[in-house]
C-alpha cells in the first residue's frame, strides 16, 4: 500500500505551539535588521541596503503609520530613506556631463 503525501496535513493542521506569531520574523527582529541595513548602507551598497532597511522598518511597524511604533523600526525607515536618497544622488552625479569618454 502506498502512503499519500497530503493525508497527515489534512487531519492535523499546524499546531499553534510550534508556529510563530506570523509567517516570518517578529517585529522587533525586523526593526533591528532594518537599522543594521541602514547603517551598513551608508558605507557599502546604499542603493540596495537603503530600500531593504525601509522595507524591514515598514514591516516592523505593522505596515501602517498609525498606532504604536517601535523606535528601531522608525529609525530604520528614516535612515533607509536618507541612505537611498544619498545613493541616488551619488549615482546621478557619477553619470553627469563631463564624466565618460567624450
Amino acid at each position: 500500500m502506498m502512503a499519500s503525501f497530503g493525508e497527515g496535513t489534512r487531519r492535523h493542521p499546524r499546531s499553534r505551539g510550534r508556529t510563530w506569531s506570523g509567517s516570518g520574523p517578529d517585529r522587533a527582529t525586523l526593526g533591528i535588521i532594518g537599522v543594521i541595513c541602514a547603517v551598513a548602507g551608508f558605507f557599502v551598497l546604499g542603493i540596495v541596503l537603503g530600500p531593504a532597511a525601509i522595507v524591514c522598518g515598514w514591516l516592523a511597524m505593522g505596515r501602517s503609520w498609525g498606532g504604536t511604533r517601535s523606535l528601531p523600526a522608525l529609525i530604520a525607515v528614516v535612515l533607509g530613506a536618507i541612505d537611498t536618497l544619498l545613493a541616488i544622488i551619488w549615482l546621478a552625479s557619477a553619470t553627469g556631463p563631463g564624466y565618460g569618454v567624450f
